[in-house]
């Protein structure tokens, strides 16, 4: 499994900056590039364009180039952000069906509508292929980065692009009487350049000029700023700096004195008077030791690093938090009071599940939303609405408990993912199921019955946590009810019924009851969330443009296969290949390519695939002959070069072998005789082939290729080494005997002096120790 990293703003929805993925055309590096760089899409007659490709469009197909368009989900088309947002955009917004944000452009020659999320997805779609043709494999899962805890949607790198773009077409309409916002194409290059000047400034303080040629009616415009002005001009937003850190520290608890470190991450951290706020906001120096742009990125790589199987990283807990706190709405039974309870407070841990206990006696609803919506920096404080269906009293008409499971998951998103009701049934005394003896003994005493509400929770990600129970407007402990206690808990016990007096009369025995949960179905309707049959249109759209894109690439590929063909040929031609091509032929190939790039810029400008690789295949006719001649005339004499050294090898070991040289005197002459006459053979059709091919010119194809030399190498070698290359035979040498204490001794030398001595008395020393043995030691003592 590989993963991707992906980083985003303020909603999991949208990407930031792609790690792991090499920049389209560089062939090398990584891509961590900013959202507003790359989050680039143009739509042409053929295909779409994507990321840095894109980028480079954004001025020529302005009104078809789709850019800075994350801020735009989650909202309505008629919010105030949007309509102030349209002002200063190339392409158009247009209200979608469900009252969201569409964005209007020209695609295969038609209007097309695409919603916010369709264009995400183009854009990760594209990151996703970027990386696994980086990855060399298939990326199945991804990281975004969704900001949290405290942070301002509208204090930005582009919120102080935006500031100088004021200021500039301020100056021009009074000194060059030009309105730059009423020609988008001019308002794109000013935001580019404005960018360009604002790092320029990041770094020098003095008067820095900002020259724009043939701005608008072909009038050039010229301007300056420096650090002091633009300080001044982003006095507001300087400002706004503090507010996020002092509710940063407010949530955390924490005091000034209690950081003993900052490190700052992000493009506009690096604006100077960005860092002096936050150094004098903490009292220290901020530390700048991790790339400001790759910071965040790299920390995705880490996570994503954990989350792959693939990866072995130290192990350290990370725990994700949910950045605002979400709230249950709900309407009590047959009454008009509503209920209301927040279950997951700011900053709780995440992913993590509760689950709430209600007595109900038929379907109810459930409402999510935001607790605090002035902390939400989207208008909309509704999650959605869930209707558990399917409820109903119980036999006895008393209320049913329905267990409901809550969750915020892995990637943040608020649930409801399960929903049961508790059914109590009678059982036969003989019916000892053990399902249900299991089911009695692991349920908990069941709570007071005036109780509306009961919470348990459970989180087997963020460690265990006590159970709450709460009444709809304050928390308290219920006691278990003795009744409920009795019919649930209740466990046949032998012992004490052996106890029970014999005199007594026999009691009734009550029914045994069998607890059974009984699944739910779950009504949900999310805010902005997209229909089943909507998002399978979406995906079928999707699948189509990749197909387009994917055509359209290839015959782009086809048409650049001709292009570059002609200017290599033609350039080669008047070079390298200039003496492998006659006069008349050289002359007539130039006036074909000269054709056929007329062709490329003219009538074949856009055409079907199929002419592009027919155009390639005419010309390819004419130009390989010549490019075999060449690399023939290259690769022949090396060939011919190593072929003669070989023969020369075995010729002359064929050689010692006649001189009855040693080292070859144990190969069969026979064998030998075949060395010969394959070397002979090899000679004689080398020598053949090189007088031929003497007589041929350059321009003229080869009597015989390298290849076929090769060939002839592979089968000499293939003959004559087996035989020349055989080892000679062992000689193998008399095995000698090692005595008890003595020299080594060769063993026919023992045995002849044992038959010389057959029958002789062996002579009688003074301390001889081993007197009945044939190899006695004889030794002389003092």
């Amino acid at each position: 499994m590989a993963t991707a990293t992906v980083l985003g703003g303020p909603a999991a929805h949208w990407v930031e900056s792609f790690q792991k993925a090499r920049e389209e055309g560089s062939g090398s590096g990584t891509w961590r590039g900013r959202w507003r760089r790359r989050s680039v899409i143009s739509f042409g007659s053929k295909n779409r364009t994507i990321g840095v490709a894109a980028k480079n469009q954004q001025i020529t197909h302005a009104n078809n180039t789709v850019s800075n368009f994350k801020r735009f989900h989650g909202r309505a088309f008629n919010d105030p952000f949007i309509q102030k947002e349209k002002e200063n955009l190339s392409y158009d917004l247009v209200p979608l069906k469900n009252g969201g944000v569409g964005i209007k452009v020209m695609y295969m020659g038609e209007e097309h509508l695409f919603s916010v999320e369709q264009i995400t997805a183009m854009l990760l779609t594209k990151l996703k292929e970027t990386a696994e043709n980086s990855l060399k494999k298939p990326v199945t899962d991804c990281v975004i980065s969704v900001l949290g805890t405290a942070f301002d949607p509208f204090l930005g790198g582009k919120n102080f692009d935006e500031k100088l773009v004021e200021y500039f077409c301020a100056e021009f309409k009074t000194k060059y009487k030009l309105d730059a916002k009423s020609k988008i194409r001019a308002l794109l290059r000013l935001y580019q350049e404005c960018e360009k000047l604002k790092k320029l400034m990041s770094s020098n303080s003095t008067d820095l000029p900002l020259n724009i040629e043939c701005f608008m009616n072909d009038k050039d415009v010229s301007g300056k700023m420096n650090r002091s002005q633009f300080e001044e001009l982003c006095a507001e937003l300087l400002q706004k700096i503090e507010v996020p850190l002092y509710s940063l520290m407010e949530q955390t608890h924490l005091k000034v004195e209690d950081v003993s470190a900052v490190e700052i991450v992000g493009g506009a951290t690096r604006i100077p008077a960005v860092k002096e706020r936050i150094a004098k906001f903490f009292g220290k120096d901020i530390s700048t030791t991790l790339n400001a742009d790759e910071a965040v990125a790299r920390g995705c790589a880490l996570q994503c690093a954990i989350l792959s199987p693939a990866f072995k990283v130290r192990e350290f807990s990370v725990t994700d938090a949910v950045p605002f706190p979400i709230s249950l709405v709900w309407n009590h039974d047959s009454e008009d009071t509503e209920g209301v309870h927040e279950v997951f407070s700011r900053n709780h841990a995440a992913p993590f599940s509760k689950v709430l206990t209600f007595l109900r006696r038929g379907p109810f609803e459930l409402e999510a939303f935001y607790s605090d919506p002035q902390g939400v920096p989207y208008p909309e404080a509704k999650i959605g609405r869930f209707v558990v269906q399917n409820v109903s009293a119980q036999k006895d008409g008393e209320k049913s408990r329905v267990k409901v499971k809550v969750r915020v998951n892995t990637h943040g998103i608020f649930t409801i993912s399960t929903a049961s009701m508790v059914e109590k049934v009678p059982t036969e005394e003989n019916e000892m199921s053990s399902e249900a003896d299991m089911e009695c003994l692991n349920q908990r005493p069941p709570e007071n019955t005036d109780t509306d509400k009961n919470v348990q929770q459970d989180n087997s990600e963020a460690g265990t946590q006590p159970q709450v129970q709460t009444d709809a407007q304050q928390t308290s402990q219920s006691p278990p009810s003795p009744e409920l206690t009795s019919e649930e808990n209740k466990i046949p016990d032998a012992d004490k019924a052996s106890e029970k007096k014999v005199d007594q009369p026999p009691e009734a025995k009550k029914p045994k009851i069998k607890v059974v949960n009984v699944e739910l179905p779950i009504e949900a309707n999310l805010v902005w969330q997209l229909g089943k049959d909507l998002l399978n249109m979406y995906i079928e759209t999707e699948g189509k443009m990749i197909m387009q894109d994917k055509l359209e690439k290839e015959r782009n590929d086809a048409k650049n296969a001709v292009e570059e063909y002609v200017y290599e040929f033609r350039d080669k031609l008047c070079g390298p290949y200039e003496k492998f091509i006659c006069e008349q032929d050289h002359q007539s190939f130039l006036r074909l390519l000269t054709e056929t790039e007329d062709w490329l810029y003219e009538e074949g400008e856009d055409q079907a695939k199929q002419a592009y690789v027919d155009k390639l295949e005419e010309l390819m006719k004419i130009g390989t002959p010549v490019k075999v001649r060449f690399q023939e005339a290259e690769e022949r004499p090396k060939m011919f070069e190593e072929l003669g050294q070989r023969l020369q090898h075995y010729a002359k070991i064929a050689a010692d072998f006649r001189n009855k040289d040693e080292k070859y005197n144990h190969i069969d002459e026979s064998e030998m005789k075949k060395v010969e006459k394959s070397v002979n053979e090899v000679m004689e059709w080398m020598n053949n082939v090189m007088n031929a091919q003497a007589k041929k010119s350059l321009d003229q194809d080869p009597v015989v290729r390298a290849q076929e030399i090769n060939i002839k190498i592979k089968e000499l070698n293939n003959t004559c080494e087996p035989v020349v290359t055989q080892p000679k035979p062992k000689i193998e040498s008399p095995k000698l005997e090692r005595t008890p204490n003595g020299p080594n001794i060769d063993k026919k030398e023992e045995d002849l002096e044992d038959k010389n001595n057959f029958g002789a008395e062996p002579p009688h020393q003074n301390g001889e120790c081993y007197p009945n043995e044939k190899n006695s030691v004889n030794m002389d003592l003092d």
